[in-house]
């Protein structure tokens, strides 16, 4: 079972999704990876969440950052993101997924932190 889905923006992004799967490998908790983005991929992002039977989505996107908030838009579930350094120090990105409209929450930590990601996902299940 999938308990929470790791998704990221790019292929350029697996690094901060593995960061983040070995907080989960550590813990015993189940977890896929997907590469979809919410430009390139709407549809294959769409249709993925609607059918996840994940508890909790990590979404990990750099520049324009939309990943995190299409996610959340498309869930009740919890959905952390996880801005990359890619343009402009990962500014852009932070700014993107922190400043998300009322009703369509998105938890937030640190640029590249892949793992605090995980960590959040836990506490949110109450893993830890």
């Amino acid at each position: 079972m999938v308990t929470i889905a790791i998704l990221a923006g790019s292929e350029s992004d697996r690094g901060i999704a593995e960061r983040a799967s070995k907080v989960l490998d550590e813990a015993g908790v189940g977890y896929e990876i997907r590469i979809l983005s919410a430009h390139r991929n709407p549809v294959e992002l769409d249709e993925y969440i609607s059918k996840s039977d994940a508890e909790v989505f990590i979404a990990i996107a750099g520049l324009a950052a939309a990943l995190p908030g299409v996610v959340a838009s498309r869930t009740k579930k919890p959905v952390i993101g996880v801005p990359v350094s890619s343009k402009l120090g990962g500014m852009d990105a932070l700014l993107s997924i922190v400043q998300m409209p009322s009703g369509v929450p998105v938890a937030c930590v640190g640029i590249d932190n892949g793992a605090n990601a995980a960590h959040l996902a836990l506490r949110i299940l109450r893993k830890t």
